[in-house]
């Protein structure tokens, strides 16, 4: 059977790296079944129940090694995913088929194995966010001081520079960031509660000693890496969880499809071009263009982001008492998925920021093509101050001289020449040095320069040193 007859997810095919789909792969899943079912027999046999060391030995040895076809062959009998592993675990174990799954539900391996999967998934987008900060840190320390127009509805507004603009995109991650750790630490397994969350079979099991029922949880937890489990359940973990953890999914592709947006209109400014191959083709018919294509993925991608945490947010609400099973098929969807299109725009947000060229002179030629209107409020004041001049004259000269370049710009495309205007007019009196340095561009960014510097000191340098061991990530686009 051929990979091109049947349709497969392009998150897989196009856009996610190979780590974050070995995470979502069926072989991290089910050894993942097996090593929480060896978690629980060992905590049992440690709090006294009949199981030797050799049943334990027996399911270590078959960790990886699982029978797709052999579990695909019971699932199509017993209609039932976990016992279709339970039977094919037990085939290649059978001194410890006996045991396997003792006192659990389905949930012990399908709930606990998803909360153990987002973990590692977190930290594998916690590391693209680093990374991508770092570059933005690079990215802005080089630019801090180069002037650049500043729009506000797209529209010419007062100056800025190319770092401070930077700055912008960085504080978006840093705050994703922190909510990222936030919920990281909030993560905790379901635990062993059994079927309706009240680990009724667990006090059976252990003849009513509800101390060993809680000691078999602080057991579990500890073999698989967590320092605890919910404190109360149903069969499942609240839904709620996978709601906060695709929230901060959401607010990542928030950040991204922002920045790429601001990459894509600066683009058309021709102010930058994100990295672009030496033999890429922008457009089938029009041989010239160079089009933002990895900005739009970002855009699109993240699209997807923010429309799927919708899922777990329904899901979350629709849960009936202590269990229903109309999240299963949804949640097999939502979480991967989201999971692998962040994993696919942060490798897109690193490749374009660490890339991105800036074209200097022409951000300076639209900005000086707008800087004599916002000139003049400086212009009036200097002559005031330094010419003994009316305000009130120069405020009607400089409104006249405005109509006038305006409409030259607008009406005949020409240059705006209302600096010419100004020079020519004696009622100011300025020389042609003095305008010069009233419209020199970097005297109109404000503090800009040095609020870049004070946020890479207080906000960017922190993140990088503390995280200094997950640097160095490589950014490559497939397509």
């Amino acid at each position: 059977m051929s990979n091109h007859e049947f349709y497969e997810n392009p998150l897989c095919g196009r856009y996610a790296g190979e780590e974050m789909q070995r995470l979502f792969s069926d072989d991290f899943k089910f050894s993942t079944w097996r090593r929480l079912w060896i978690a629980l027999a060992e905590s049992e046999k440690e709090l006294g129940l009949d199981i030797s060391d050799g049943q334990i030995e027996q399911m270590k040895a078959h960790i990886t090694d699982i029978d797709y076809d052999r579990a695909a062959a019971h699932e199509r009998e017993v209609r039932h995913d976990v016992m279709a592993h339970v039977l094919t675990f037990g085939e290649c174990c059978p001194e410890a088929r006996p045991i396997i799954h003792l006192g659990a539900t389905s949930c012990y391996v399908g709930d606990n194995t998803d909360i153990i999967r987002m973990r590692e998934a977190l930290l594998l987008v916690r590391r693209q966010l680093v990374n991508a900060i770092n570059e933005l840190k690079k990215f802005a320390q080089k630019y801090k001081s180069v002037p650049t127009l500043a729009y506000t509805h797209f529209q010419a507004a007062q100056p800025t520079t190319v770092g401070k603009r930077a700055t912008l995109w960085a504080y978006d991650l840093v705050n994703d960031l922190e909510q990222l750790d936030f919920q990281l630490g909030r993560l905790e397994l379901l635990g062993c509660k059994g079927t309706t969350g009240t680990g009724a079979s667990f006090l059976e099991l252990f003849d009513g000693d509800e101390g060993k029922v809680e000691e078999l949880e602080r057991l579990i937890a500890a073999k698989m890496g967590f320092s605890k489990c919910a404190p109360v359940s149903g069969q499942t973990y609240s839904r709620k969880c996978d709601f906060a953890v695709l929230q901060v999914l959401s607010g990542i592709a928030q950040s991204a499809s922002k920045f790429s947006s601001d990459v894509r209109l600066l683009s058309h400014l021709k102010e930058v071009d994100e990295p672009f191959a030496s033999k890429q083709i922008g457009s089938s018919a029009m041989a010239y263009k160079r089009n933002p294509m990895r900005s739009e993925r970002i855009a699109s991608l993240a699209r997807f982001v923010i429309n799927d945490v919708q899922n777990a947010a329904f899901t979350a609400a629709s849960q009936w008492l202590e269990r229903t099973l109309d999240d299963s098929a949804n949640r097999r969807l939502s979480i991967p998925e989201a999971f692998l299109a962040v994993d696919g725009i942060m490798n897109l947000y690193i490749n374009v920021i660490s890339g991105l060229r800036v074209y200097p002179a022409v951000a300076q030629k639209h900005l000086l093509e707008e800087l004599p209107f916002m000139a003049s409020e400086n212009i009036l004041m200097y002559c005031v101050k330094h010419k003994g001049a009316d305000r009130q004259t120069l405020h009607e000269r400089i409104r006249v001289h405005s109509v006038a370049a305006a409409e030259q710009v607008k009406l005949h495309g020409a240059e705006n020449d209302l600096l010419e205007r100004i020079m020519t007019d004696e009622a100011f009196g300025l020389t042609e040095e003095e305008l010069k340095k009233l419209c020199a561009p970097e005297t109109f960014t404000g503090m800009a320069g040095h609020q870049t510097e004070k946020f890479i000191k207080e906000y960017l340098d922190p993140v990088i040193e503390k995280n200094g061991e997950l640097l160095g990530l490589e950014a490559s686009v497939n397509v």
